[in-house]
């Protein structure tokens, strides 16, 4: 017998640690989840931001908990895994959202630079969905985990970007989500992606200033940017039932830039 719809896709009882929720891509992410009845857990590097998304969210009922912590660094990890272990009791749903950017051209692109992008983008997922598989999804033989890739990991540089560092990280969370999926599918953990193009963020803020939102949303067959609904379904897809045969993916979410790239 089928399953309703709407039960496929609740997140009642579920709980979900966000990693770069408290604002962005991720506190849409992190509303998502507790809007479908997920318990949320987020972090970030600031208090301070996080107080006020906590703030934000339970506004709407989504029973929710933070830690400050620098995903860059393995020990602060490792606190930041067992502290959502600790106040959640388990982890069902794993979102590794937090990221860094840096713009500078190839031949000189600063070493320390390359690293921060690596470390935060790459290094922290492998660990976070590490500490998070082993002490909760392996031994539960269930779980999902969604890695925030990017449509820049699909392509390389337009003439006029000079993103390197970052464009190589992404490529390296679509495959890091493949291989994760093929790996930890015997214990019916779920791995996917998300690939957003140009949303209004901080870490976009730049890219909006210097090209300006008008022409960056002519450059997408839907003729616009991201908003703060469009991560919204495809999340709550990954984590909920409704997703429960999707493994290994990376869905673009950009107005269909990635489809006209690849053409």
């Amino acid at each position: 017998m089928s399953t309703p719809i709407q039960k496929l896709f609740d997140l009642g009882g579920k709980t979900a640690l966000v990693t770069g929720g408290s604002r962005g891509l991720g506190l849409q992410i992190a509303e998502a989840l507790g809007e479908a009845g997920a318990r949320i857990f987020l972090t970030s590097r600031k208090a301070g931001d996080l107080e006020e998304a906590a703030a934000l969210l339970k506004e709407k009922g989504i029973a929710v908990e933070w830690a400050a912590g620098d995903a860059s660094r393995p020990d602060e990890i490792a606190r930041i895994a067992g502290d959502a272990l600790k106040r959640l009791g388990h982890v069902d749903i794993l979102v590794n959202n937090a990221g860094a950017t840096w713009g500078a051209p190839a031949e000189d692109h600063p070493l320390d630079a390359w690293d921060k992008v690596m470390n935060l983008n790459v290094r922290s997922i492998f660990l976070m969905s590490q500490a998070i598989g082993k002490a909760s999804m392996i031994p539960r033989r269930q779980g999902r985990i969604i890695n925030l890739a990017s449509i820049a990991g699909l392509a390389g540089n337009s003439p006029d970007m000079t993103m390197l560092a970052y464009n190589t990280s992404k490529a390296a969370v679509i495959n890091l989500t493949r291989t994760l999926a093929g790996e930890w599918g015997k214990y019916n953990i779920n791995v996917n992606a998300l690939a957003p193009g140009m949303f209004p963020s901080k870490m976009t803020k730049g890219t909006f200033d210097r090209i300006g939102s008008e022409a960056l949303a002519s450059h997408a067959p839907l003729g616009r940017v991201g908003d703060d609904d469009d991560l919204k379904g495809a999340v709550v897809l990954f984590a909920s039932q409704a997703g429960k045969h999707i493994t290994g993916q990376t869905l673009p979410i950009d107005g269909g830039v990635s489809a006209i790239i690849a053409a």
